[in-house]
């Protein structure tokens, strides 16, 4: 398994030359962001579509 920072520098490394500052932070964020998700789902911590759809529509009102 990689470091983080090794994980990191493979995200960067990965990205266009001429990638803006922001655009290589959306990537390190979005990766990380998917890593939790799945560390979540390994730990069965999941809510149904249902439940996602009242969250979504009670932070609407």
């Amino acid at each position: 398994m990689l470091s983080a920072k090794e994980q990191m520098a493979k995200i960067v490394a990965a990205q266009p030359d001429d990638s803006s500052y922001d655009e290589i932070l959306r990537e390190l964020a979005f990766a990380r962001m998917v890593e939790r998700g799945l560390a979540d789902s390994d730990a069965r911590r999941l809510i149904s579509n249902e439940d996602m759809g009242r969250r979504i529509r009670l932070w609407q009102s």
